[in-house]
């Protein structure tokens, strides 16, 4: 005879399951389900006015991305349905592509040849010249280091060569007369080349010390200091990547004790002739970032959210440098703009993949910041909007837990008489939640997370709905046992030879 507790113990799963809902309508784990699932949805987003405490890092580590990969994916879907259109074009790419290596010669060029490229853009009259490029060691095809590679026999013709001026000192010559910004790629561990300062515009901060709150990073690839004093800017190059796609773009960076602008932002401090940047924060956070009139909102980290625009769009933008060198670019292409330099031929390891989900050059990526800067429209996701989803998401699961079990409520009653409604009505709800959003996206630019929304919630319904379905599933397995036609089948296949 067993014991009725071993009998529990042996029941099927979907029973206990079943058992469990039922106690006291549901009610208790709906609210564990409501608020456990709140709090992961919380934790893998944080909000910066609040201390993080030890316990979000041993749920991040126990549950990564529970919900970051749901919202990363919506929030590229608002994109890929409601991609930016430019209405400007304040950025000319000049590109190194394949026709322009045919012409010129292979990648890295000599410094001396990019010079003659910079001094043929800047006759045409910018505003400013962005590299996309930085330089952390001689050119070895500079006069000084061939004559170091000459047989002692050929001494006048190594001297001959000392005399002339090197690579470094002509291309110096170029950014020097020019106005010109060197870019610099951001290392968080040291390497062959790598620098712990950089030379950069002065940044003054305005309220809390942002250090601690923006990407942060202990070293620096960047050009020869000859080439850092020439230049009139230096600016950080990298991007955020989260899964391999570019999402949101740092205008301010931490180097060890100090920051350093992005190259979007210093190109701006450039044209505008501005002595430094304004950086604006508070114990949240960065609020914003701010140059000459142009004042940008930002996330706390001092980053924006990109809204693209698709590469088809803005492909009048791009230039080859063939063409500039050559001379036979339109000078309206270049004066008064904004123009990046970089590389765009095949084998060129910066692509980068956009939410939009196409492969572009990360020059791309930079002029994209501008144009969004300058056209004034930006993606926004404070931290008072994650406050609100979390309100909107424990008001109605609680409103759920109270209402839905209640025997003699509408929806109980509904339930009854058109047990497939649910799910329609399930879906019609939770379709108008994502347009609704969709439309904030589209009028305010604000990223509204339906996806935690719509995980959340439909997990307290669920709670409700199980057991009947759960009843439903045994209660037809329990009649498909019992049916005659079943059991004579049953019969034949137990006598069949």
């Amino acid at each position: 005879m067993a014991f009725p507790s071993m009998k529990r113990f042996f029941d099927p799963w979907h029973v206990r399951i079943r058992n469990l809902l039922k106690v006291a309508q549901g009610r208790p784990v709906a609210l564990v389900v409501l608020f456990g699932l709140s709090l992961l949805n919380l934790c893998s987003e944080w909000p910066s006015d609040i201390a993080r405490p030890a316990f979000v890092d041993t749920l991040d580590e126990t549950l990564p991305d529970s919900f970051k990969t749901a919202r990363q994916i919506l929030f590229d879907q608002y994109q890929r349905h409601y991609p930016r259109i430019p209405t400007a074009q304040p950025v000319t790419i000049v590109e190194i592509d394949e026709e322009t290596l045919a012409t010129a010669g292979q990648w890295p060029w000599p410094r001396n040849r990019l010079a003659s490229l910079i001094d043929a853009i800047a006759a045409l009259k910018p505003l400013a010249i962005g590299l996309d490029i930085y330089m952390p060691e001689p050119d070895q095809t500079s006069p000084d280091k061939v004559a170091g590679n000459l047989p002692e026999t050929a001494a006048a013709l190594a001297a001959g060569l000392r005399a002339l001026p090197s690579h470094e000192a002509i291309l110096a010559r170029s950014l020097r007369a020019a106005p010109t910004i060197l870019g610099a790629a951001a290392l968080d561990h040291a390497a062959f080349g790598t620098r712990t300062d950089l030379r950069s515009a002065p940044i003054r901060v305005h309220g809390t010390d942002p250090l601690g709150y923006v990407q942060h990073f202990d070293y620096v690839l960047c050009s020869l200091p000859e080439l850092q004093a020439a230049a009139h800017g230096q600016a950080m190059l990298s991007v955020a990547l989260e899964q391999g796609v570019v999402r949101h773009i740092p205008l301010i960076t931490g180097l060890r004790e100090k920051l350093v602008p992005s190259l979007p932002i210093e190109m701006l401090r450039l044209a505008t002739d501005s002595s430094a940047i304004d950086v604006f924060a508070d114990t949240s956070g960065v609020q914003a970032v701010g140059v000459a009139d142009v004042l940008v909102p930002t996330q706390p980290g001092g980053d924006i959210w990109l809204h693209f625009a698709s590469i088809r769009s803005t492909l009048s933008r791009y230039v080859s440098a063939r063409d500039v060198m050559q001379g036979i670019v339109d000078p309206e292409r270049i004066r008064d703009k904004l123009v990046l330099v970089g590389l765009t031929g095949a084998g060129v390891t910066d692509m980068r993949t956009t939410a939009l989900g196409e492969l572009v050059p990360g020059i791309e990526i930079q002029a994209q910041v501008i144009e969004t800067i300058v056209e004034g429209r930006f993606l926004r996701r404070p931290t008072w909007l994650k406050w609100a989803e979390c309100a909107f998401i424990m008001t109605f699961g609680l409103l759920i837990i109270w209402y839905v079990p209640r025997p003699q409520s509408r929806f109980a009653v509904f339930i009854k008489a058109v047990p497939k409604g649910v799910a329609a009505l399930g879906i019609g709800l939770h379709l108008l939640n994502l347009l609704f959003c969709f439309f904030i996206f589209m009028r305010f630019g604000l990223l509204v997370d339906a996806a935690s929304i719509f995980i959340i919630l439909s997990a307290v319904m669920g709670c409700f709905l199980s057991p009947a379905l759960l009843s439903l599933g045994e209660q037809t397995r329990t009649e498909a046992a019992h049916t005659p036609g079943r059991e004579d089948d049953n019969d034949r296949a137990g006598k069949a030879p």
